[in-house]
């Protein structure tokens, strides 16, 4: 049985008594159907929720595992980097210095690997009925911000412990929230749509994680990477959305424009790259699911 990429549900139709939902191929590729992703908006709700339920249910600590994991990965940084590397922080504390980053890292992290995994996990779905594929990774994704959230409340309550009132630059944070969602997105989507032929994939995923978090300003500040290779690791969307989060919330910096804007470009691009990839699989997922 294969899933049909390129086809549509119409409204359903009435014929003598019965009601019919019938499916035909359009008449053009979209990479996108914004319409059929609106009539499934309550799978999606639903979906999301049940992820958010699935996390924390039958659980001791409940939604504490959201603050535990970036809490943990502070003190392990703060001994290992602040205390015995003596890495620079920018002047600020180095436990709150390492803690602001850890929280958008945290949900990019996260969200990627959930998002990466979300057609292996729901592989029984796959093959049983039909609806746009696309709510999986998408669920995964929206998911994750109630543990973005509740990390940013740990760390605001940091920012009152320290005494490190926020900038301006703090309207911001929605920008690079979306930023960070749209990379997770357009990742997630191109990891999910391998690891449902390929399910090597899915242990690769952890390693690649740990790999991208060194790749980014997590342990360390930006200014320590050389001026000539800065527009070049900008490159990289997570690097303009930590330090974006420091100068906001901290003050560490004036707000990182170009990187922000090279990581929005780039973001953008993964993320269109990623729906590229999963639509051109979406045909086959139900056969090799």
């Amino acid at each position: 049985m294969h899933d049909a990429q390129s086809t549509s549900h119409q409204a359903p139709s009435t014929t003598e008594g019965r009601t019919e939902i019938v499916i035909q191929r359009t008449s053009g590729w979209r990479l996108v159907d914004f319409g059929e992703l609106y009539r499934y908006r309550d799978l999606l709700w639903f979906l999301t929720w049940r992820n958010i339920k699935v996390l924390y249910a039958q659980s001791i600590i409940g939604i504490g595992w959201a603050v535990l994991q970036p809490l943990f990965s502070m003190i392990v940084f703060t001994i290992v980097f602040g205390m015995f590397a003596k890495m620079n922080s920018d002047g600020i504390p180095y436990a709150l210095f390492s803690f602001c980053a850890l929280v958008p890292w945290s949900y990019f992290s996260n969200a990627l690997l959930d998002s990466g995994n979300s057609l292996v996990s729901q592989a029984d779905m796959l093959s049983k009925v039909y609806f746009p594929r696309l709510v999986l990774p998408l669920s995964a994704i929206l998911a994750k911000l109630v543990d973005l959230g509740i990390a940013l409340m740990v760390l605001g309550g940091m920012m009152v412990w320290y005494q490190r009132p926020p900038t301006w630059g703090i309207v911001m944070l929605p920008l690079l929230i979306w930023i960070m969602m749209m990379t997770a997105g357009g990742l997630g989507m191109i990891l999910t749509s391998l690891a449902i032929q390929y399910r090597d994939v899915k242990h690769a995923m952890n390693f690649l994680v740990q790999l991208l978090m060194y790749s980014a300003p997590v342990v360390y500040p930006a200014t320590l990477v050389p001026e000539w290779l800065q527009p070049y690791y900008a490159l990289n969307p997570m690097v303009g959305v930590i330090e974006g989060f420091r100068s906001a919330l901290l003050g560490t910096r004036d707000m990182p424009w170009l990187w922000i804007a090279t990581g929005l470009v780039t973001s953008t691009l993964i993320f269109t790259l990623g729906l590229l990839q999963f639509r051109k699989q979406e045909r086959v997922f139900a056969d090799v699911a």
